[in-house]
C-alpha cells in the first residue's frame, strides 16, 4: 500500500507543481486573450460568407457567442484548478465549487446575449434582460457570501492535521484526484467531438458536476476510514449536501438557480459557524482521549 502511494503521489505533485506555476498562468492568460479575439475574427468571417461550408455551419454568426466561449475556458481552468485543490481540505474544496457556480451563473449572463440581435435593443428583449440581471447579481451574492465563508474558514482549525496518518490519507485523495482529471479530460474531448460533429447533448459541466458530487462522498468514506468521528462524518457530509443543492442550482431554471446557490452557501456557512463554535469544546474533549 505505502508504494501505492508513493506511485500516485510521484505523479501527481509533478502535474499540480507545473500547473501551479505562475508562468504557465501567464501563458494561459494571453492563450485565452488571443482564442478571444481568434472568435471575434472567426464569426466575422462567417457573417461575411467567407468561411467554408462545413465551417459555416459550426461557427455561429453572433459575436456574443465569443463571450460565451471565453468564459467557457476560464471554467474549464477553474476546474481543472478544483481538482488539484482536492487532496487539501474539505472545506477548501467545497469552496472552489462556489466558485465555479458564481463563474457559471456569471456566463449564464453572458450567454444571453447570444439571443440579442446586433446592434442590441431592450424591446425584444425583456426577458432575457431579467434573465441576465438575476444571474449577474445571483453571481455577485454568492461571491460575497464565499468572502464571508473563506474568512470563516481561515478562522477554524484544518482538520486533516489532527490525522494520526496523514500521508495516506493525502495519498488517497490525490488517486481520487487522478481519476477525476482523467474523467475530465474523457468527457471534455467526447463534448468536443459531439460540438465538431453536431451530436452535441447536454452540458458539459453539468454532467462533470454530477460526477463530482458522487466523488464528494467517496471523499467523505475514504475519510471516515481515517478519522471515524461523528463530527468528522458529519461535517464532511453536510458540505457534501451543499454540492448536491449546487447541482441542483446547474439544472433548475432561471430564478430558481439563484435561489437554490444562494440556499447552498448559506449551508456550508452554517455548518462552519455551528461545528467551530458549538463544537469546539467537544472536539477538544475527543482529542484528549
Amino acid at each position: 500500500m505505502n508504494k501505492l502511494h508513493e506511485w500516485i503521489t510521484w505523479v501527481f505533485d509533478p502535474l499540480n507543481q507545473f500547473y501551479e506555476q505562475e508562468k504557465v498562468h501567464r501563458k494561459i492568460s494571453i492563450l485565452l486573450v488571443l482564442f478571444f479575439i481568434s472568435s471575434l475574427l472567426v464569426i466575422e468571417l462567417n457573417r461575411q460568407h467567407l468561411l467554408p461550408t462545413a465551417l459555416s455551419n459550426i461557427v455561429p454568426g453572433n459575436h456574443f457567442y465569443a463571450i460565451g466561449g471565453a468564459f467557457t475556458v476560464i471554467l474549464i481552468l477553474e476546474v481543472i484548478s478544483l481538482i488539484f485543490v482536492l487532496p487539501c481540505s474539505f472545506s477548501r474544496s467545497v469552496g472552489k465549487q462556489f466558485e465555479i457556480l458564481s463563474l457559471i451563473l456569471m456566463r449564464n449572463a453572458f450567454k444571453e446575449l447570444s439571443h440579442f440581435q446586433e446592434p442590441v435593443t431592450f424591446f425584444g428583449n425583456e426577458k432575457s434582460i431579467l434573465y441576465i440581471l438575476s444571474d449577474g447579481f445571483g453571481a455577485v451574492l454568492i461571491f460575497g457570501l464565499l468572502g464571508v465563508y473563506y474568512l470563516l474558514q481561515s478562522k477554524t482549525s484544518d482538520e486533516r492535521d489532527t490525522l494520526d496518518n496523514l500521508y495516506s490519507f493525502v495519498a488517497a485523495k490525490k488517486g481520487i484526484a487522478l481519476v477525476l482529471l482523467a474523467s475530465f479530460i474523457i468527457m471534455g474531448l467526447h463534448t468536443l467531438y459531439g460540438t465538431l460533429t453536431g451530436n452535441q447533448q447536454g452540458d458539459f459541466f453539468h454532467d462533470f458536476y454530477t460526477l463530482l458530487i458522487i466523488t464528494d462522498i467517496l471523499v467523505v468514506l475514504v475519510a471516515q476510514c481515517f478519522h471515524p468521528s461523528f463530527y468528522s462524518i458529519f461535517r464532511n457530509s453536510g458540505f457534501a449536501l451543499s454540492t448536491m443543492i449546487i447541482r441542483l442550482a446547474l439544472v433548475a431554471p432561471v430564478y430558481f438557480n439563484v435561489l437554490l446557490g444562494l440556499a447552498a452557501i448559506i449551508l456550508a456557512i452554517l455548518l462552519t459557524v455551528i461545528s467551530d463554535r458549538l463544537f469546539s469544546t467537544s472536539k477538544e474533549v475527543h482529542s484528549k482521549h
